[in-house]
């Protein structure tokens, strides 16, 4: 049976806030509500929610509005610094994840083409994961967090790069057309980002700035306009919303739209992980269990001491070492979208899709529940860890 979007709206919140009532009394994370309630209204389950493509659609609007957040609270000369730093940790980790994917794909007996999918789905951490498990106040004004963030951003540009890859494997005119296109689409998006926010938007924030829905609205147009922009150039949405973030950084009232704008974030960060589990199909589990629970192990046991090595070998503190290894310990939504990308190439078989997906799933809620329970985070179950 087909139901309208309102009815959608009505299953996913309203079950929502029923099922996070249940995870605070038992001590939950209430992420993983929202990823079960998934797989309880949708497809898989009840059915009650028929068309989760849309609102996977819809949900990505809340990594846009989250990573234009974190662009409004970072000064530009904290980025370039941090970008220095986290760069060799970001491009050595992710070829060392790569090679693990590739050759657990082989010992799975996979082909080629989806070993190398699979490689390059391990490569990333999830920025959702990460920045939403971050306190605010670490996120905005200490080092872990400038960290973190600056290596989520190298991953996500990397991340564009093999997404490139697949989308143009075959055609190798269009493939070296496109990244010539997007190499000069970087730059030229900052600096046109830069100079509109100079002559355009600040003299009109400056202006109005007494009227504080018209600042509410610039906020949103400009985050979303950069957004599209920056897709339409090769880019990705999250890049151009977090450029639209760090333009704006440095004026006064970056602070006033970081308030207002949390809402929305995470209004579409409930869709986002209610599409996650409603995607994911329960009666393929049969079949792809064992290497999705062994691939999500090695991920799991893997990533946070590389991370660890690498970044002591930078002078960072064992401890901030660790911690950030734990946030960074699972695979990114991005590996989803590669997974979807390989798929429509015919790249990948719907055995490894699934078992990539899988792995995306278990690692999101285990990396979750390692935070949680060790980190301190804004959903922490211990009154000493809940840093909001």
């Amino acid at each position: 049976m087909e139901h309208g979007l309102f009815f959608s709206f009505f299953v996913i919140f309203s079950g929502a806030a029923i099922l996070a009532t249940f995870s605070l009394y038992t001590h939950q994370p209430i992420i993983v509500a929202y990823v079960l309630l998934g797989l309880i209204a949708g497809p898989s389950g009840f059915q009650w929610v028929s068309d989760p493509d849309l609102l996977n659609e819809i949900s990505h609007i809340g990594i846009v509005f989250l990573l234009f957040l974190l662009g409004l609270d970072m000064q530009p000369s904290s980025l370039i610094h941090v970008l220095k730093k986290a760069s060799l940790v970001a491009l050595i980790s992710s070829v060392f994840f790569f090679a693990i994917g590739y050759f657990a794909g082989q010992a799975f007996h996979f082909t080629a083409n989806e070993s190398l999918i699979m490689g390059a789905a391990m490569m990333f951490s999830s920025t959702i994961i990460g920045i939403k498990l971050l306190p605010t106040t670490v996120l905005h004004h200490k080092h872990m967090g400038e960290l973190m963030i600056g290596l989520l951003l190298i991953q996500d540009m990397l991340a564009i790069v093999v997404l490139l890859v697949i989308g143009s494997s075959g055609n190798q005119n269009t493939s070296q057309v496109s990244f010539l296109l997007t190499a000069l689409a970087l730059p030229c998006l900052i600096l046109g980002a830069y100079l509109v926010v100079k002559w355009i938007i600040l003299p009109l924030l400056e202006k109005f700035d007494l009227f504080h829905e018209y600042l509410f609205l610039m906020a949103i147009g400009w985050c979303l306009g950069l957004a599209v922009l920056a897709e339409f150039l090769g880019l990705s949405k999250e890049i151009g919303a977090f450029i639209a973030g760090i333009t704006l950084a440095t004026h006064p009232v970056a602070q006033f739209m970081t308030d207002k704008l949390k809402p929305i974030r995470d209004f579409f960060l409930v869709l986002f992980f209610f599409a996650l589990g409603a995607n994911f199909k329960i009666h393929v589990l049969a079949d792809i269990w064992l290497y999705a629970l062994i691939l999500s192990v090695v991920v799991i046991a893997i990533k946070p001491i590389t991370f660890k090595v690498l970044l002591s070998q930078q002078l960072e503190r064992s401890g901030l070492a660790w911690d950030v290894g734990f946030r960074l310990g699972q695979i990114s939504e991005f590996s989803l979208l590669i997974v979807y990308l390989a798929l429509s190439s015919n790249l990948i078989g719907e055995q490894a899709a699934h078992v990539i997906q899988a792995t995306a799933v278990l690692t999101f809620i285990i990396s979750t529940y390692i935070v949680i329970f060790n980190y301190p985070n804004p959903i922490a179950p211990a009154d000493r860890l809940r840093r909001d």
